[in-house]
């Protein structure tokens, strides 16, 4: 019996691949690529990414197929209803990179309110003492207010850590988060939010009325010297509104992790500001989480098999 062909656009780790490889017809090719149309119209089985759209006018090329695999966490990329019509499963891997996220961001806080100097040379005892001045941070972790949009996954390990190194937590969610799952966080309205934390960190969902979320309403809002972190998704930030605001607020600070679009343009509004950083969407960026991530081929196999899968959209 002939196995069932899968095409896999975007990077995989190799031993989920080669696992996969085992079961199916195992092609590589981007889509958009030459073949990738023809592969299209006999795979049964699509493992994508973050970069790939599956949207209406693929499916329509893809009589056959059964599932697509989203090696991550956001189904920004797939249109679910369109799947759903077509009786195509989805499956993703919703915990797979928690961990990870929840490093980089706390990385980030630090490297932001926490200046170091690495010795590579002896120093006089007077410049010693300068440097030593120079390198005081203004503010301590203990003194200040996290804020978190959204108590999901990632957004309660924030809470957790947050709690455990002595702040403030508050968030607010559009779910009524039981007193037990909120690592210490309080409850407050999304004006409170925004107008009461330090550091607000953003970990909301990819549904379409959370584009702009962060507007220029919200922004206006903001303490003056606030530290803005976005490791979710490019479009929840208004980027005009977030050029405004930090070009006339120096104290203030964003790290953004995520970008509308991606890549990042040389015209991206954002580029060059003195107290915006921006990374190339590297929050999930460990060997554990692109490995936890590439396993999502178990349940396509499952799907294909016949199974039910663990992680399915519907």
């Amino acid at each position: 019996m002939p196995k069932p062909l899968a095409i896999q656009t975007e990077d995989l780790d190799t031993a989920p691949a080669a696992w996969l490889a085992e079961r199916c017809e195992l092609v590589r090719c981007g889509a958009g690529e030459t073949g990738f149309d023809v592969l299209l119209a006999s795979a049964e089985a699509l493992v994508v990414r973050t970069y790939t759209r599956v949207d209406r006018a693929m499916l329509a090329k893809a009589p056959k197929l059964k599932v697509v695999g989203r090696a991550g966490v956001g189904l920004d990329n797939i249109d679910l209803e369109a799947c759903r019509a077509r009786s195509v499963r989805v499956v993703s891997t919703p915990d797979a990179n928690t961990q990870a996220v929840v490093e980089f961001v706390w990385a980030l806080i630090f490297d932001a309110l926490r200046p170091r100097l690495f010795l590579s040379e002896a120093l006089e005892k007077d410049h010693w003492i300068d440097v030593r001045r120079e390198l005081r941070a203004s503010r301590q972790i203990d003194e200040l207010t996290l804020g978190v949009y959204g108590l999901g996954r990632i957004g309660k390990r924030m809470a957790a850590v947050g709690t455990a190194l002595g702040m403030r937590v508050i968030y607010h969610d559009l779910l009524e988060i039981p007193a037990d799952f909120r690592h210490g966080a309080t409850s407050v309205s999304r004006d409170e939010l925004v107008a009461g934390a330090d550091i607000l960190t953003i970990h909301v969902d990819g549904r379409p009325a959370n584009r702009g979320l962060i507007d220029a309403a919200a922004f206006a809002r903001l303490k003056p010297n606030v530290l803005l972190i976005n490791a979710a998704r490019g479009f929840l930030v208004d980027n005009r509104a977030c050029a405004a605001f930090f070009g006339s607020h120096p104290e203030a600070m964003a790290l953004l992790d995520v970008h509308e679009p991606e890549p990042i343009g040389s015209d991206y509004p954002l580029l060059g500001m003195p107290n915006v950083h921006l990374s190339p969407h590297l929050a999930a960026a460990t060997a554990k989480a692109q490995e936890n991530m590439s396993w999502v081929v178990r349940d396509v196999w499952r799907v294909l098999n016949g199974e039910e899968p663990e992680r399915a959209a519907f």
